[in-house]
C-alpha cells in the first residue's frame, strides 16, 4: 500500500513541476516577445503612434523631441526584454518595474486610464513571474 502511494504521490509532484516549468516558459516568452515586439514597433509604428501616449507633463521635463524619447523607449524595452529571455529572474522585475512606470506616465495623460490598468496586471503577473523563478538556478 505504500508504494502505490509513493508513486502516485511522485506522480503528482512531477505533474505540478511540469506545471509550473510550462507557466515559467510561457511568462518568460510573454515578457521576453512583447517588450521586444513593442519596443520594435516604437520606430515603425504599426501598431499605434506611440507618441501620443507620453504625458504631456513628461514631455514637457524632456530635453529632446517626444519621439526621440520614445525610440529611446523603444531600444530599452527591446533589452529588457532580451533580459527577460536571458535572465528571466532579474528580467521580470525590469520588465515589472517598467510597466509601473507606463502605468504612471499613462495615469499622468488624464485618458488611457484602461491601458494604465492593463499595464498594472501585466506588471503584477511579472512579479508573478519573478516569485514563481525564486530558488531556481537555472533561471538566474
Amino acid at each position: 500500500m505504500a508504494t502505490i502511494t509513493a508513486n502516485y504521490t511522485g506522480h503528482a509532484a512531477t505533474e505540478a513541476v511540469s506545471h509550473v516549468d510550462r507557466v515559467i516558459a510561457i511568462f518568460r516568452w510573454t515578457y521576453g516577445l512583447v517588450p521586444i515586439i513593442a519596443g520594435a514597433d516604437k520606430f515603425a509604428h504599426i501598431l499605434t503612434n506611440w507618441d501620443q501616449y507620453l504625458a504631456p507633463v513628461i514631455a514637457n521635463l524632456l530635453p529632446l523631441q517626444p519621439h526621440t524619447f520614445m525610440s529611446i523607449v523603444g531600444v530599452i524595452e527591446i533589452i529588457a526584454g532580451i533580459i527577460v529571455l536571458v535572465k528571466p529572474k532579474i528580467g521580470s522585475l525590469i520588465v515589472g518595474f517598467w510597466l509601473i512606470g507606463i502605468s504612471i506616465n499613462l495615469l499622468l495623460t488624464g485618458q488611457y486610464y484602461d491601458i494604465a490598468v492593463r499595464d498594472t496586471v501585466m506588471a503584477i503577473g511579472a512579479f508573478c513571474f519573478h516569485i514563481l523563478l525564486r530558488g531556481r538556478k537555472e533561471a538566474a
